[in-house]
Formats: structure tokens, sequence, C-alpha cells
């Protein structure tokens, strides 16, 4: 059974009188412990498949399992505390509040959990210590360098240990060493830890980092490429072989 389950995913939006449909009847498997990387053009929908699987965003029609929970079927608040355990988010921009230390915004998601004051400084450790930046605990978003700042939101994603890591143009704002260290980062995540990783990105370079590439256009899978330091296929789109989905 794959880890995640997507059967007919559908996204519709209303904008004035036009209806726009970034997912089309969308079937795809990921196997646990993949590296599956989300290529395409703006507006090929994407995004919207990592916000459905990041529990963000509610599909308008299909079914989303992961882990054996239909997603797609809870309500907002119940989909907001499967989120909170599950899923940990890396965005382009890194989202950290300017006026926390990096240590207090790698704890922000721990305050979701029931784990006492010594729990959450031993967890928000580990994660800066994975990261490499245990000695910049103290230190504002400000203090540090990009690339600094998005392994800080990489610590932030991780420090709940959940069972997928979704991650939004990481490198997208990073010179090409900070890129190629975040990068470093996400594949030890996926090969020494097993976390499961979707990343979007629009460099072909980063999606080479991934195992499976999967290429999307107009809501619909239309191509796949599996990397060559890779072996065996990590994710299933149950379109003919060679053909579009």
């Amino acid at each position: 059974m794959a880890m995640i389950e997507c059967r007919q995913l559908s996204k519709t939006y209303r904008k004035g009188a036009s209806i726009i449909k970034p997912l089309d009847s969308l079937d795809l498997d990921v196997e646990q412990g993949s590296f599956l990387a989300l290529m395409g053009p703006s507006g090929s929908g994407k995004t919207t498949l990592l916000n459905l699987i990041a529990g963000i965003d509610q599909p308008t029609s299909g079914s989303l399992t992961i882990a054996g929970q239909n997603i797609a079927a809870l309500s907002r608040s119940k989909l907001a505390s499967w989120r909170a355990k599950h899923v940990g988010y890396v965005f382009q921009l890194y989202n950290l509040v300017p006026v926390l230390t990096a240590y207090e915004n790698v704890e922000l998601p721990m305050l979701l959990h029931p784990l006492s004051r010594k729990q959450r400084h031993e967890r928000v450790g580990t994660a800066l210590s994975l990261v490499g930046l245990a000695d910049r605990h103290d230190h504002y978003p400000r203090q540090l360098s990009g690339g600094q700042e998005q392994r800080v939101a990489i610590a932030r994603a991780i420090v709940t240990d959940p069972q997928i890591i979704v991650a939004d143009e990481p490198t997208g704002d990073l010179d090409k060493p900070s890129a190629h260290a975040v990068m470093s980062l996400l594949v030890r995540l996926n090969q020494e830890l097993g976390k499961t990783l979707i990343m979007v990105t629009h460099d072909a370079a980063t999606a080479e980092h991934a195992g499976l590439t999967l290429h999307l256009d107009k809501g619909q899978l239309v191509e796949q490429s599996v990397t060559a330091a890779f072996s065996g296929e990590t994710a299933t789109t149950h379109a003919d072989e060679g053909g579009d989905a």
C-alpha cells in the first residue's frame, strides 16, 4: 500500500465568471520514503497538489489517502490537527517570525503538542543540530544568511518528526552554494531518516536530487523521469508506460 494515494483528485476554483481547474482527475501513488519532485509551468497544478498533500487545502472531488487516512474527508479542524502531526512544510521565503530567535521559530510547531518544556527543548536542540545550526540558536532571522534561514525553516519542519516533508521551491531564493547545502540536507533527511519528501521546483538541477520527477501540465501528469542514482520507481501515475496521464 502506497504512503500517498490520489484517486481522481480534482481542485476547482471560481474566479469571477470563470472556472479554474488546477488539478483535473489526477491519479498518483507515492511510496513511503520516496523523494518526489514536481515540475511544470506556472498554473500547472504542482503547488495545488503540494498543498492538498500537506493538508493546507482540500480537494473539490476525488480521494487523497495518506497512511490509510482519507484526508479529503476530514473537516477543516480535524485536517489542521492531522497536518500538525504528520506534515512539515518548507517554504521558498522561509516564513520565519522576525522577532523570534532561531530556537523560538523552531519551537513554534511544538506548542501545538502536549509536551513539557524539557521535551520541547530537547527536540528543538536535535533539529537545529541536524541542520548544523546549534550554535545559531539565539540568532534572529536578520542575523542569518538566506541559506541559514532556510535551514532554520527545515529544522522547524522536522522538529515534530513528521512522516512527510513538503517543500515549495526550497532553493528558489538562494545562491548556488546555499541551494546545494539545502538540497544536501533534504537528501540526507530522505536517505538517512527515511522521510517521505515531495518538492515543487522549476529548476531541473534541483529536481535531479529527487528519486523521481513528475511533470504536470494543465492539472494532469504528463511525464515522469527516474534519477539515475536511484534504483526503481517510487511513484506511479496509473498511466500507460511512456504515455500521458
